[in-house]
């Protein structure tokens, strides 16, 4: 049966390792059906909400490069079942993604939500698109209030996606994140220091 992801990765040194370490056996067995190259409303509310990726692609040199994106929750859209993009927003301008996938459009995306302990991991061909000369697109991706400078849009056609399980995934919170926690508890300690206040001055009054 097909395991998508699995399928496109397990090279015969992969599957050679696998044998190795006692695991061939279990994917040779493998019942299911896990073609993954379409999301479902599952993984589009799980990348709406996230807001940064670690983003792999391979140089020339044979090297890989990974480097991390981020911006506003949601800057990494979906534009359908098998289509994502986001802007490109100025940086270093080492441009060292942009000049890989010029040479070798595959790349690889691991998404993660810390708190939940959750890791979507995509293979994709990434391209360059001129936001200039797309306006619409340009409208769906740029955010007005968002600091950044677009200088590009990067679209990425799906190959297959896969979910990690939470195994060694430490829970880490966002500043936003802790807030939304303790805001409530800091309402409610603001309303018991007043009523303690108004009893401390009502005692005091007291003869």
């Amino acid at each position: 049966m097909a395991y998508g992801y699995l399928d496109l990765l397990a090279t015969p040194s992969v599957q050679a390792a696998q044998t190795v370490n006692g695991a061939r056996k279990i994917w040779e067995r493998f019942d299911g059906e896990r073609t993954s190259d379409r999301f479902t409303e599952n993984e589009a509310a799980f990348i709406g909400a996230r807001d940064s990726f670690y983003l792999a692609s391979v140089s020339e040199s044979g090297w890989p490069y990974v480097q991390h994106r981020g911006g506003p929750p949601g800057f990494l859209r979906v534009l359908d079942e098998a289509t994502l993009a986001f802007a490109d927003y100025r940086g270093n301008r080492q441009y060292i993604s942009l000049g890989n996938i010029a040479a070798d459009d595959r790349v690889a995306l691991i998404l993660m939500d810390y708190p939940n302990q959750a890791r979507l991991k995509i293979l994709a061909h990434m391209e360059a698109r001129d936001l200039a000369a797309d306006p619409d697109l340009a409208a769906r991706l740029t955010d007005p209030g968002y600091k950044g400078r677009p200088e590009r849009a990067f679209v990425l056609r799906l190959e297959a996606f896969d979910w990690n399980c939470p195994q060694h995934i430490t829970r880490r919170f966002t500043g936003p994140e802790i807030e939304t926690v303790l805001g409530p508890m800091r309402q409610r300690l603001e309303a018991l220091e007043a009523e303690n206040a108004a009893l401390r001055a009502q005692l005091a009054g007291r003869p």
